[in-house]
């Protein structure tokens, strides 16, 4: 079976159709998101918080990024795997050419995501032209969480909404081929995703982003402690009852256009 691929992806932007994304990090839960449907595959550094206990993405290695792609990708057939980059493995152009064909080399992963506004543009050129596919990532930046001073909702004041504009622009110029925007308020994303060509990832952004991503322990109520404002319980909440299940309930849902809702999204 042929994995997907950035084709078809612009053309289900194309056709207004939702993508569905969910991060993983294992063989077993790749194999019954791709069973489900599932777009795409992030293999996130959020693994540092859900799986190694950290308070933070920041202690993430290549290392071990790596080795939950490669886990991922011999666990699923269909879906595209999209990979993180971790903190300060991308500091220079040349760093991120080292790092992310190691990604796709070693890791088999098929896109990777770094976080980052205009300091990453000539990043992201150098990457796109040496035909490595690049997700980039705006508004809350978790690996720059200490700079933010916080989980805090990006773009609100009318500087900061057309710095954001600005910048997805110059990254879809630049080469990228996907954009996931966080915790911005819903116009302001469904302003750029109108704007740019290339399908753009929400999260905490509102129901009018080409696709929506959540991190799978979120949406399966494993996380501990308090569960993110923009997230959904899709196990408890639909009333599931089974992983299967849920993950329907969640393709639906974004599918048709009822997750994100409003008490999901800010303005």
């Amino acid at each position: 079976m042929n994995r997907l691929t950035l084709t078809h992806l612009r053309k289900l932007k194309t056709n207004g159709e939702k993508i569905t994304v969910l991060t993983v990090y294992d063989a077993s839960f790749a194999h019954w998101l791709d069973q489900a449907g599932i777009e795409i595959l992030l293999v996130g550094d959020s693994l540092g918080m859900v799986i190694q206990g950290h308070d933070s993405t920041l202690p993430v290695t290549m290392e071990q990024i790596i080795y939950h792609s490669q886990a991922v990708a011999r666990g699923s057939q269909r879906a595209l795997i999209v990979a993180d980059l971790p903190f300060m493995s991308y500091a220079t152009p040349a760093q991120a050419l080292d790092n992310a064909a190691r990604l796709l080399r070693e890791g088999h992963a098929q896109v990777v995501k770094l976080e980052g506004g205009k300091w990453l543009l000539d990043t992201v050129k150098l990457l796109t032209d040496r035909g490595i596919p690049v997700c980039a990532h705006l508004g809350l930046l978790p690996q720059s969480v200490h700079q933010l001073g916080g989980y805090l909702i990006q773009g609100r004041s009318e500087a900061a909404a057309d710095s954001l504009r600005q910048e997805a622009l110059a990254l879809q110029a630049a080469g990228a081929s996907l954009l996931v925007l966080e915790c911005v308020p819903s116009q302001l994303a469904a302003d750029i995703t109108a704007a740019l060509t290339i399908p753009v990832i929400g999260i905490g952004a509102g129901p009018a982003c080409d696709a929506q991503v959540l991190v799978l322990y979120d949406m399966l109520g494993l996380t501990p402690g308090k569960r993110p404002s923009f997230s959904k319980d899709f196990l408890q909440a639909t009333g599931a009852g089974t992983i299967p299940n849920a993950l329907q309930a969640f393709i639906t849902a974004v599918k048709t256009g009822t997750f994100p809702g409003p008490e999901h999204s800010f303005n």
